[in-house]
């Protein structure tokens, strides 16, 4: 299921920064003496469908004809415990899917080579992406693609309650109250997981976020955050807001789809499953309403991982290249539904995506998840804590957050 996606990736990177961080790393690398230009690489990815695994393996294979290296992409059914195994092992694939999540403890050991400051195109890049993937100053490797979190919206049930665009949610007392509107009967106004990877675009809102855009401080418990899940918890209390596990569904999309919820905050994954699941659901996306500190959003990536170790570098930056560049991007974009993570391919993917927009557009303000090492374990025990948010102390939830983040990052 989408809600958990992000988070059970998350889970499964504490193994994988457990096991690279027992070898010993690749820190000595290859010298360009011992590198073989045409050496073949392996191509190792996790992905979506049968759509995504189609289209990797088509512009591989076009970047392989061209350049005459010999590249073979493999579809993990583990990404995490595959790369994991890959790195122990001393035979890491060459290129890779890696979330951001998971890039500090690879890093850390040297197993990761930092090749994003070398890139053409890396001013091209939306900065949020950039400062995901960027670790004690060095950018290490292209964002692939991305998505935002935003406001989906039942177009029936929004004008069953009487409700008209000049109503849509500006702000967050607007977005209370159309709430209180919707809800009626067994649908409530918005549902969405009970997790930091939907509770956390209100901290965003307020001004916050678990850490900063560094993830190298703490910022759990600051005025701002708290607001922000006293925001929700209000609303939750009121009745207006429900979490999935309320209405016994398994994420915001399936409450959504069987119209438990008339609203929900969710990226733009949706679409497909609201296509194949619920293709009878009308809806619409709009941009979330402003908090006190404006507009904000969560944005969720993965980049293109270079192994320090491998033996064709030179060979994997150029694939990459190829993988990242405008027209490629746009490509992928119409395959499988992801957006470009370079500028130059916006209005390509608007024009093709109208209904869509809002979801690009939260690029400009999107903020990252926490990717320090050992983060995964600490949101994990945050969204223990959130699920129950209706009856818990917000002050109190943040505080010990903020106390394991700490630990991370003296």
């Amino acid at each position: 299921m989408r809600t958990t996606k992000w988070f059970a990736a998350m889970t499964a990177a504490s193994l994988v920064l457990t096991l690279t961080a027992c070898g010993s790393g690749f820190s000595s690398g290859n010298s360009s003496a011992s590198q073989t230009p045409g050496k073949p690489l392996t191509v190792l990815i996790g992905s979506s469908g049968d759509a995504e695994t189609t289209a990797v393996k088509d512009a591989v294979a076009a970047w392989s004809a061209k350049s005459g290296v010999q590249a073979t992409v493999r579809t993990a059914s583990n990404l995490n415990q595959e790369l994991a195994q890959g790195f122990a092992s001393k035979t890491p694939p060459d290129v890779f899917y890696l979330g951001a999540d998971s890039i500090a403890g690879y890093a850390a050991n040297g197993s990761l080579l930092a090749y994003g400051d070398t890139l053409a195109n890396k001013a091209d890049f939306y900065d949020s992406l950039v400062a995901n993937f960027t670790v004690g100053g060095k950018f290490y490797c292209a964002p692939k693609d991305f998505s935002t979190l935003q406001l989906v919206i039942n177009t029936d049930l929004w004008t069953k309650a009487g409700l008209t665009d000049a109503d849509v949610p500006t702000t967050w007392d607007q977005l209370s109250s159309v709430s209180k509107k919707l809800t009626s009967g067994t649908t409530t106004g918005l549902v969405m997981s009970g997790e930091y990877a939907r509770f956390g675009v209100f901290m965003t809102q307020a001004g916050g976020n678990l850490m900063n855009d560094t993830s190298t401080q703490a910022t759990a418990n600051t005025d701002a955050n708290v607001k922000a899940l006293q925001y929700v918890k209000d609303n939750l209390v009121a009745g207006d807001f429900k979490t999935a596990a309320d209405v016994g569904a398994g994420w915001g999309g399936e409450a959504f789809g069987k119209q438990l919820g008339a609203m929900t905050i969710e990226g733009n994954w949706i679409t497909g499953a609201l296509k194949s699941d619920f293709p009878n659901v009308k809806y619409k996306v709009v941009e979330l309403p402003a908090g006190p500190a404006g507009k904000g959003t969560l944005q969720f990536t993965n980049c293109w991982g270079i192994a320090t170790d491998s033996q064709n570098t030179e060979g994997a930056k150029n694939l990459v290249a190829a993988l990242t560049a405008t027209d490629q991007q746009i490509a992928f974009s119409k395959a499988f539904g992801v957006m470009p993570s370079i500028k130059s391919a916006a209005d390509a993917w608007k024009t093709a995506n109208p209904a869509l927009v809002p979801f690009i557009n939260g690029a400009a303000y999107a903020k990252g998840v926490p990717t320090a090492a050992g983060s995964a374990a600490v949101v994990t025990d945050l969204n223990q804590k959130l699920a129950q948010l209706k009856g818990q102390d917000p002050a109190t939830i943040l505080a010990a957050t903020q106390t394991n983040l700490q630990a991370l990052v003296k």
